[in-house]
């Protein structure tokens, strides 16, 4: 007896699991995954509060810099020493810190060079990295040798003494030179023009690592692909170069008396007050060798960039200088500047590179957080596409379009993560994928929309509908989650995951889950709240639900942290007691994993329609829904999402025609 139960009970839970099974495979959407309760919910914390926003007692460490550096144009070497004064305002006592050193990627033996060969950063390139002639703690004006160890591009030092939690603070001092390669990674190096080498230092000074609260020190190897995450603190540099040279960087020239000449000062000063372009050094004075200086002459150019994260320059005796005047919000005075090769110029080019600044920063602080620093140069030079404070390397080629939408994007970088801190190396679409989006914006808005609408040239080629473009990509299981680490896409879907489609979800965000107004007053509230911060995803997350007072929780699931697609279809219409005239019954049907409110357009025969909308928790409980139309005759056809703003992988079943059968969907590959 006891067997046959257990027999019976092992074919009833096979027929249950068999059922499961079936039912799964017919249906993917499951409410209770969609929807889950426990998706977030952990309680807020003193340092991050349950809202999005900093807790009171947030916290952040500080770096601020002192740097001289000597460049040598002979043998392409970079010498410098510099001083970190790093400041503990964490509640724990620390033993040793972390430093970055990411000159140390382009080292033969490096992690990048095993692991990332093949990303698409520029041709491969080998020096020694840093060669660390010195390293010291500082202490009562006393310099005490430092234990330390170098791995990969990171330096472990152990201290004499903890560094006391709350404002405890470290004095280090480093002496160190480098070989500037050719291609540095992709994000700095040196190139030749026939008018003389072109610099463009980044990553060029040993670098604080960050400790926060989410994982104590945050010191994951800088393999390329994933960018930076780094302190902020004040920044006082200067550079010492042959005399011919001149430079753009980040801040603030502090010494132009004595690097510039009397000429280039009145030109600046009349670019501080002009909306126009003014010119400061010609294609002719470059090209005449005009005050270059004796050979063997030098100057030295001294900068300060205050609540920055990191600092960039670029040097050269070939660069045309132009600048113009930055009109933000608050009226403070900001210049945008440009420096470029005669290669690049003329209006077809760079010549219009600083109204492109000016224009870009000029939008990005209206519609966001105004822009903090005084001085915004844009550099055409060996590197294309990158971004730091207050200067942006966009690539000597750059013309016409491209180069607007490349400088648009760079200097949006400014926001994020220059402004929003973010992480960009485990996260990239927090930086990526968020300026991705407002660059849209600013394309619409830059001179009447010259370079509308602004799209994503892998992905969205023929200026035709970004939500059918995107939904093909969709289907492919092998792209990895929005969230997933930057080093860890491969090179074949970092721009789907890491720009494209955290753009378009962000947009889907604003134009059809919230609506303009609820998205834009949460989104800045974000980048308010988070301005020289550190938020991670969850912070965004909460930020947004409050913000906008809407639980999200389903889409930040469904679209940043797995890969779920939508297909939306309607399933039936019937007619109550079979009369047109009493209204019809409507059946729609979610086959895809991602919940998504549903917009509805009626046809009738008598020419009239209309529209209804329905909130995504229709979708609680199940992968359908029935509602009532009022119609006063026979319905021609029944279209989900009319305007076609949704992603949908299937758009063939979203249309019922009287007669006319829905589509089967499509099957993700």
């Amino acid at each position: 007896m006891q067997k046959a139960i257990v027999l019976i009970l092992a074919v009833l839970l096979s027929t249950v699991v068999t059922s499961l099974l079936m039912a799964q495979k017919m249906e993917r959407y499951n409410p209770r995954l969609a929807f889950e309760p426990t998706f977030l919910n952990q309680p807020g914390t003193a340092f991050r509060g349950a809202s999005g926003k900093p807790g009171p007692e947030y916290w952040q460490n500080r770096g601020d810099y002192m740097i001289t550096a000597t460049l040598d144009t002979l043998s392409n070497t970079l010498s410098a020493r510099e001083v970190i004064t790093y400041t503990n305002m964490s509640p724990d006592v620390l033993p040793f810190v972390w430093l970055q050193l990411d000159q140390n990627i382009v080292q033969k033996d490096s992690r990048a060079a095993l692991t990332q060969a093949s990303r698409g950063r520029g041709a491969p390139e080998t020096t020694d990295g840093f060669n660390l002639k010195s390293v010291a703690i500082v202490d009562r004006n006393a310099r005490v040798p430092a234990k330390y160890v170098v791995s990969d591009t990171r330096m472990q030092i152990v201290l004499p003494s903890p560094v006391s939690p709350r404002g405890g603070r470290l004095q280090i001092e480093i002496e160190y030179n480098f070989v500037i390669p050719r291609q540095g990674g992709g994000r700095m190096g040196r190139m030749a023009t026939s008018r003389g080498m072109i610099y463009d230092i980044a990553q060029w000074y040993p670098r604080m690592a960050v400790y926060d609260d989410q994982r104590g020190w945050d010191n994951l190897p800088y393999l390329g692909s994933g960018e930076f995450y780094l302190e902020y603190g004040d920044f006082d540099y200067t550079l010492d170069l042959p005399a011919n040279q001149i430079v753009g960087g980040s801040g603030e020239l502090l010494n132009s008396d004595e690097v510039l000449s009397a000429a280039q000062r009145k030109k600046i000063r009349e670019a501080q007050m002009s909306d126009k372009t003014v010119t400061i050094r010609s294609v002719a004075v470059v090209e005449s060798g005009v005050g270059s200086g004796k050979p063997g002459d030098r100057k030295s150019w001294h900068f300060a960039m205050k609540s920055s994260r990191d600092i960039a320059w670029a040097a050269s005796s070939a660069f045309v200088w132009d600048a113009a005047r930055i009109n933000l919000p608050s009226a403070k005075p900001c210049l945008a500047m440009s420096v470029y090769p005669v290669e690049s110029a003329g209006d077809s080019a760079y010549g219009r590179s600083t109204e492109y600044t000016k224009y870009s920063i000029e939008i990005f602080s209206k519609d966001l957080f105004e822009y903090p620093w005084p001085v915004a140069v844009n550099v055409g030079g060996p590197v294309g596409g990158q971004e730091y404070p207050g200067i942006f390397f966009c690539g000597f080629r750059g013309k016409g379009k491209e180069l607007w939408w490349i400088a648009s994007h760079e200097i949006g970088h400014s926001w994020f993560p220059m402004i929003v801190g973010s992480n960009e190396r485990r996260w990239a679409f927090l930086d990526e994928g968020f300026n991705t989006f407002v660059d849209i914006a600013a394309s619409d808005e830059f001179n009447h929309g010259e370079y509308a609408p602004k799209r994503d040239a892998e992905y969205a080629p023929g200026g035709g509908n970004p939500a059918r473009e995107i939904a093909p990509l969709l289907l492919d299981r092998a792209a990895p989650p929005i969230i997933t680490p930057a080093d860890a896409i491969s090179e074949q879907y970092r721009h789907l995951v890491s720009y494209y489609r955290p753009a378009f979800g962000l947009v889907l965000l604003r134009t059809v889950i919230l609506g303009p107004e609820r998205f834009d007053y949460a989104f800045r509230q974000y980048i308010s709240d988070w301005a020289f911060k550190h938020p991670v995803p969850s912070d965004f997350f909460r930020a947004m639900n409050n913000g906008a007072g809407e639980n999200l929780n389903w889409f930040w699931k469904g679209w940043f942290v797995n890969t779920w697609t939508l297909d939306q279809q309607v399933r039936s219409v019937k007619y109550l007691e079979g009369d047109p005239t009493k209204g019809v019954l409507i059946t729609l049907g979610n086959n895809g994993e991602l919940p998504m409110p549903v917009t509805v357009a009626i046809y009738e025969s008598n020419h009239h329609s209309g529209h209804v909308q329905l909130p995504v928790e229709i979708w609680h409980s199940s992968a359908e829904w029935t509602f009532r139309y009022p119609s006063t005759s026979p319905v021609d056809s029944v279209v989900v999402d009319p305007d076609q703003r949704l992603p949908d992988v299937n758009p063939a079943n979203n249309v019922w025609t009287s007669g006319a059968p829905a589509t089967r969907p499509m099957r993700r590959r």
